[in-house]
């Protein structure tokens, strides 16, 4: 009786493990087909607040966004 409980407990933490990495794989593979923001939306929201952003300051700003995905 005891070992059966047992027995569920423990695969249901195994199951909760696994689907957590296979999710977190899923999650970061679709990030990266499909990332949220890219060069011309950085560039369109530069020249909304009034400046105008070189090819530079918009590569900067993708690597600090692509640093912290």
């Amino acid at each position: 009786m005891w070992q059966d409980i047992l027995l569920v407990v423990i695969g249901l933490i195994i199951g909760l493990v696994i689907g957590f990495f296979v999710a977190r794989y899923m999650m970061k593979k679709y990030m990266k087909q499909n990332p949220p923001i890219n060069e011309k939306m950085i560039e369109a929201m530069m020249s909304s607040m009034g400046r105008k952003p070189s090819q530079k300051q918009i590569k900067q700003v993708m690597n600090q966004m692509n640093r912290y995905m």
